[in-house]
């Protein structure tokens, strides 16, 4: 498929962050499986989600090379016979920008040197091929065109758009512009990915949270508004089953031991609730979560950043 037909000329970002913040019940489920997926993903590719993460930004430095000099480049060409080769290794910015300490960023880059994934040749850094090829976004892809399918739902539904593409047709399409796609999501995923740490540290404690957030979503009685205020209110405390550590630690691949530590360290925030039966749920009496919706507004308008940039600039709309 070389183009798709105009879903609008344009579609207003404001737009867009509204048709979010009202129809957040549609959207949640596919957004909620993409963040839980891409960090269980994460762990299992190091058994370190930060090594992943520095893998990815480093990968991402292409990309914003491409952006810089206007080159679109296609799925398979960037990861067909490719190396990457970084000229200078910047501790000092990894840290700023993934907002993480330095000697950690130090020390994880050493461990990935060691371990093979990424070589050092003076001061250049090359991203081995085995390293890219494990990388590669097709799942991602395959998660971020669902949460688009549905969005483009909402649109048809609203009347801004004139039909509704198939997950396949808008993977297709950013596959054609996947150099364009891929630096505009990890743009949004890093500023994520950032936010939650500033706000829990430890982006383990992310992953496991996302699967209990996952377990309630996924309660066939959970029936909630469509809007994201009444959204987030009703799903603290909907989940009346609950997942146990164990489960957690065969779902993300993160050691028992560990998923307990950290599950002590979220319920003792209130961030997540132990009931009577041993099971970790939400608990929608004064928990952490409600606390974070300034966090979670600034994430629904990076979102709608990114909707709007792939939506209204490459040919998943235009021709």
């Amino acid at each position: 498929m070389n183009t798709l037909p105009s879903i609008s000329a344009h579609i207003d970002e404001k737009v867009i962050n509204k048709i979010i913040q009202d129809n957040f019940a549609a959207l949640a489920p596919s957004f909620f499986t993409l963040t839980s997926n891409w960090f269980v993903r994460a762990y299992n590719y190091y058994k370190d989600i930060d090594k992943f993460v520095i893998i990815i930004y480093l990968i991402h430095q292409d990309l914003i090379y491409f952006r810089q000099n206007g080159v679109k480049i296609n799925y398979d060409t960037f990861y067909k016979d490719k190396s990457i080769e970084i000229n200078k290794i910047n501790i000092s910015d990894i840290s700023k920008d993934l907002g993480v300490p330095k000697e950690s960023i130090r020390r994880k880059v050493l461990e990935l040197e060691n371990e093979g994934t990424i070589k050092r040749v003076g001061k250049k850094i090359f991203i081995v091929r085995d390293t890219l090829y494990s990388a590669r976004a097709t799942n991602t892809l395959t998660e971020i065109a669902t949460i688009l399918h549905e969005f483009n739902k909402i649109l048809k539904k609203e009347k801004l758009a004139a039909e509704v593409y198939s997950v396949d047709e808008i993977i297709s399409a950013m596959k054609e512009n996947f150099s364009y796609c891929w630096y505009q999501f990890n743009k949004f995923w890093f500023i994520y990915m950032k936010r939650w740490r500033d706000e829990i540290k430890d982006l383990e404690y992310l992953a496991i949270g996302m699967v209990v957030i996952i377990n309630a979503v996924k309660n066939k009685e959970f029936s909630p508004k469509k809007n994201i205020r009444s959204y987030h209110k009703e799903l603290m405390g909907s989940d009346s089953r609950g997942v146990n550590a164990m489960s957690i630690s065969e779902i993300t691949g993160i050691p028992r031991p560990t998923v307990v530590r950290k599950l002590k360290y979220l319920i003792g925030k209130k961030y997540l609730h132990i009931n009577e039966k041993k099971l970790i749920t939400f608990d929608a009496k004064d928990s952490s979560f409600q606390k974070t919706g300034k966090m979670i507004n600034q994430n629904m308008l990076s979102l709608s950043n990114f909707i709007y940039k792939v939506f209204n600039q490459i040919r998943i709309i235009n021709p």
